[in-house]
């Protein structure tokens, strides 16, 4: 005879944990990761934006926009469809007299929202419950018919009407998301199926560039600082925009920053402007986040002297003033704002003066008395637009012995060369750098520095 021997208290114990292991540890694992992801978000969000495009940070910004928008009304119309079953649920329990009705429904409302199987998982112990307690089968039907029902209306014609074409995905590709991410990471990788492929999705109408491992491995940053500059003032985040900027202030002047990261991210987003891709709606909504910038870092004050020009007595630099004038360009205000700011840290008074105060109708009404240097500032434009020599015109017209600067920020070094160029627009100086703008535009002494600049046209 073959006695087998008795199971010991271990191998009792792994033989009825061992099914809840595998779920249990990968349920771990995505918890863990979804912890470092959201440390990380901002780091991964960089790295997506170079990995799809760094070359048009605007639409990658809106396809993230897009994706975030997506989940958003996906979660909350999850959460309103499933709390709603759970409540119709405990209402019907309760009618039908089975006890605790709301911990089966608030259980139900749980359950669901694991697609496909929540529902039917629910409905198994109050059924079990129902024929439990009732002698004969009148409850349990009641029940059965109860999940039956509600389930098919909510999933095939609730869902729908809410859900609509907000998530963009068709059931064929939510059924194969469910099996594929089941089959990878077991019950949460059902759960986690449909907002996984709505990501996947979204990201696959706008990502073009397959190189993604040195991004994803490398230890380089993501983005360049100007980037990740002009992402943060593409999605409107000030906050983000405004830290960068104090951060990088940390070991560069204020005109060093100005010059090399914002200016830069403003040619960025005229450049957009120009092909099309930013509506000119969201450029001055980027203006507005540039110049709220400006002027939270009003009180900035470098380290050492500023740079860009001596620092003029308060007492001469209050005779004359310097008129910042912004171009017709939705981008413009902002480059006129910070050249004012810079000029107003060297002691030069600076008037900011908007396109509407120097246009064709009300060019009469601008006083250029006690100005001392007319500087036009226009950003975006290949040459030398029609507006702009218009303007130039105009002010010419109106104080025609006051120098006359125009920056022309979208342009290069080798257009100031072009004679040509520079009799079309009609300008004392011409410049494409704030550094040299502030030379060229600080009032004293004004023939020596004009001598320096490049000279173009002699009122």
């Amino acid at each position: 005879e073959v006695v087998e021997p008795e199971d010991s208290t271990l191998v009792v114990v792994r033989s009825l944990l061992s099914p809840v292991v595998g779920p249990l540890e990968t349920t771990v694992i995505v918890f863990i990761v979804t912890i470092f992801t959201l440390l990380q978000r901002e780091d991964l969000r960089d790295r997506f934006i170079r990995l799809a495009g760094a070359r048009d940070i605007h639409r990658t910004t809106l396809a993230i926009d897009d994706t975030r928008q997506r989940l958003s009304r996906f979660f909350v119309s999850q959460f309103l469809i499933n709390a709603t079953f759970g409540l119709v649920i405990t209402l019907g329990l309760w009618l039908i007299g089975v006890p605790s009705p709301g911990v089966w429904g608030a259980l139900a409302g749980v359950l669901r929202f694991v697609p496909y199987l929540g529902a039917l998982l629910a409905a198994v112990a109050p059924i079990a419950l129902a024929a439990a307690i009732d002698p004969g089968w009148s409850m349990v039907i009641l029940v059965t018919g109860l999940f039956v029902v509600t389930e098919p209306l909510v999933a095939y014609v609730v869902e729908p009407l809410v859900y609509g074409h907000s998530t963009g995905l068709s059931p064929v590709a939510v059924i194969m998301s469910a099996v594929f991410w089941t089959w990878m990471w077991g019950p949460i990788g059902l759960i986690l199926s449909t907002p996984i492929t709505l990501c996947l999705v979204v990201m696959g109408r706008h990502v073009k560039s397959p190189q993604f491992m040195d991004v994803l491995l490398g230890d380089r940053p993501a983005l360049t600082p100007v980037e990740t500059f002009y992402q943060r003032l593409l999605s409107g985040n000030r906050e983000d925009a405004l830290e960068m900027a104090e951060a990088a202030l940390a070991d560069r002047t204020l005109l060093d920053f100005y010059d090399t990261i914002a200016l830069d991210a403003l040619r960025r987003a005229a450049d957009d402007v120009g092909r099309g891709a930013l509506s000119r709606g969201h450029a001055v909504t980027v203006a507005k986040s540039m110049l709220a910038i400006v002027n939270e870092l009003g009180d900035h004050e470098d380290a050492g002297p500023p740079a860009g020009g001596e620092v003029v007595p308060r007492s001469r630099a209050s005779e004359r003033v310097v008129a910042c004038i912004a171009a017709r360009g939705p981008l413009d205000v902002a480059v006129s704002a910070m050249l004012a700011q810079l000029l107003e840290q060297r002691g030069v008074a600076a008037q900011r003066v908007p396109f509407a105060t120097v246009g064709r109708e009300r060019i009469a009404q601008f006083d250029p008395t006690n100005v001392a240097v007319l500087a036009v500032s226009s950003i975006g434009f290949a040459g030398a637009p029609v507006h702009l020599r218009h303007l130039v015109r105009r002010l010419r017209t109106r104080a025609p012995r006051t120098p006359l600067v125009v920056g022309l920020w979208g342009e290069g070094e080798a257009s100031l060369a072009d004679v040509d160029f520079q009799k079309s627009v009609g300008a004392d100086v011409l410049v494409t750098s704030l550094r040299a703008a502030l030379d060229a535009a600080m009032p004293a002494p004004a023939p020596d520095r004009f001598e320096a600049a490049v000279p173009v046209h002699s009122p």
